[in-house]
């Protein structure tokens, strides 16, 4: 039986795919399930940043070898091209660390749609100066980290992605409200948020894209699904 593992970093971004997977919760790391007739797939998610996305990756893989992975999740735009609520398909995934490119199964189709993996949360100066040394279109916090462990099994890798916040969107600095482990401390942030209400239009803003861009996901993810199943 064919294994997929999906690699997130918060329930949030796989709450409209796993609607009735079976669910299990290790410590910080979420898992669903689901089974077909050929394919087990596995949701993982563990928390923001590489260290959490490799326990993630670990997760998923503790129910048997991995055949195929997807890095799924919430991105900012670093192009005014790449629209809050919408979903896509990464090309190829950069480390910004250690500046090693990752390509995904979609490298090989004419659009290329390039990803900077960053290990803080891009507000908009760092959006510019990433589109700008990398030419890249998305940032998030994880994917490079699920691309290097597909890299080393040799295995195929694709990166789905929604975008939650603009080029341009103005946000609190939420790096201040994730704590070591890459967890999101929600009380914080709201305590933030209760007090500088200047920032309530962008986060519910960015609330209702981070929902839509999940739905897009979702759908994003099950046709690729479906797709494989086709050619097999």
């Amino acid at each position: 039986m064919t294994q997929i593992a999906i690699i997130a970093a918060l329930p949030g971004e796989l709450a409209p795919l796993v609607k009735g997977w079976r669910y299990e919760r290790r410590g910080s790391i979420h898992l669903w399930r689901s089974t077909s007739v050929d394919a087990e797939i596995i949701a993982a998610c563990a928390g923001a940043g590489v260290a959490c996305a490799a326990r993630a990756f670990a997760a998923a893989e503790s129910f048997g070898a991995i055949d195929q992975v997807l890095s799924v999740g919430w991105v900012g735009a670093l192009s005014e091209a790449y629209e809050p609520g919408r979903a896509y398909r990464c090309s190829g995934v950069i480390d910004q660390r250690t500046g090693e490119r990752y390509e995904t199964v979609e490298a090989i189709t004419p659009a290329k749609t390039l990803l900077v993996t960053s290990p803080r949360v891009a507000d908009e100066a760092e959006k510019q100066r990433l589109s700008a040394a990398y030419s890249a279109a998305l940032v998030d916090m994880e994917a490079a980290a699920i691309a290097r462990l597909a890299a080393m099994r040799q295995i195929p890798f694709h990166c789905i992605k929604g975008v939650s916040d603009g080029f341009h969107d103005r946000l609190p600095d939420f790096n201040r409200f994730i704590d070591a482990q890459g967890q999101m401390q929600m009380g914080k942030l709201i305590v933030y948020a209760l007090l500088h209400p200047i920032c309530w239009p962008a986060l519910v803003r960015m609330g209702e894209n981070s929902k839509s861009a999940a739905r897009a996901m979702a759908a994003a993810v099950l046709d690729l699904l479906r797709q494989a199943q086709s050619a097999q």
